[in-house]
């Protein structure tokens, strides 16, 4: 596929069974990216999409498979039970309990994106929110919800119904000592939320050690997340990295 080709209208559908493989095809993708961004720790980190068709399950990379190998015949679909409906390999109680409650609570959201990324766990130790200390950051202004506090790893309902309650209706939200979680109505969305997020704290952390990073005031904060922060930008820019990723790695479709 050629840059030439590359759309930047966000796709529509003929059937449900086509949306599915789009977005099969964007979380396998997006596990890659992952991946190549160092994001994976061991069998930490997922992401997950609803079926199109069938909302009240969805999308899930399986337990223990590399992401940097991960293909869409290798995605599995899990339901409200935590029972694995397609495909052929496992999940586990972690990933079930975070996806399963924010997909209760956000009837909106169609993709969550959580890894242990270095600077998202670094920032989430400090007890502080992304700041807008770059016009990147502004994205989550006054759009970012925190977990303050952390009780181990979340394996059950009540958990998981407390990480959603953190999130509330924000793009993303810090998990105490645990690291980053982003959600969006695409995977496109929820993953460059998440690439995003991670990048900032990175530059927050980087800002902070070198000495006192000025902060973008309000008003101008509030004016740049209008501008940077909606659904279409976080889908438009995940675009350049599934094409070049695609590109680079084609079995990813298989």
């Amino acid at each position: 596929m050629t840059a030439r080709s590359i759309s930047l209208v966000p796709p529509t559908f003929g059937s449900p069974a086509e949306e599915r493989e789009h977005r099969k095809e964007r979380l396998a993708a997006a596990l890659r990216l992952f991946a190549s961004f160092g994001y994976e720790d061991g069998v930490a980190g997922h992401i997950s999409t609803r079926d199109p068709e069938h909302q009240d399950s969805f999308w899930i990379n399986p337990v223990g498979m590399p992401f940097a190998l991960m293909r869409v015949s290798d995605l599995i679909r899990v339901d409200d039970r935590g029972e694995v409906v397609e495909g052929e390999h496992r999940t586990h109680e972690a990933p079930f309990s975070i996806h399963s409650a924010i997909y209760r609570a956000r009837p909106g959201a169609q993709a969550v994106a959580h890894s242990h990324s270095v600077h998202g766990r670094a920032l989430s130790s400090l007890g502080v929110p992304v700041e807008p200390y770059t016009q990147d950051a502004c994205a989550f202004f006054g759009d970012q919800g925190y977990l303050d506090d952390y009780t181990g790893v979340v394996l059950d309902e009540a958990e998981g119904k407390r990480l959603a309650a953190a999130l509330g209706e924000a793009k993303g939200v810090i998990l105490r000592n645990h690291g980053l979680l982003t959600v969006g109505e695409t995977v496109d969305a929820a993953t460059w939320w998440f690439i995003s997020m991670e990048r900032s704290c990175q530059a927050q952390l980087l800002a902070t050690a070198a000495g006192e990073p000025v902060r973008i005031d309000e008003e101008n904060a509030a004016r740049t997340r209008q501008q940077l922060g909606g659904e279409f930008v976080g889908w438009l820019n995940f675009q350049p990295l599934y094409h070049q990723m695609v590109h680079q790695q084609p079995d990813l479709l298989d």
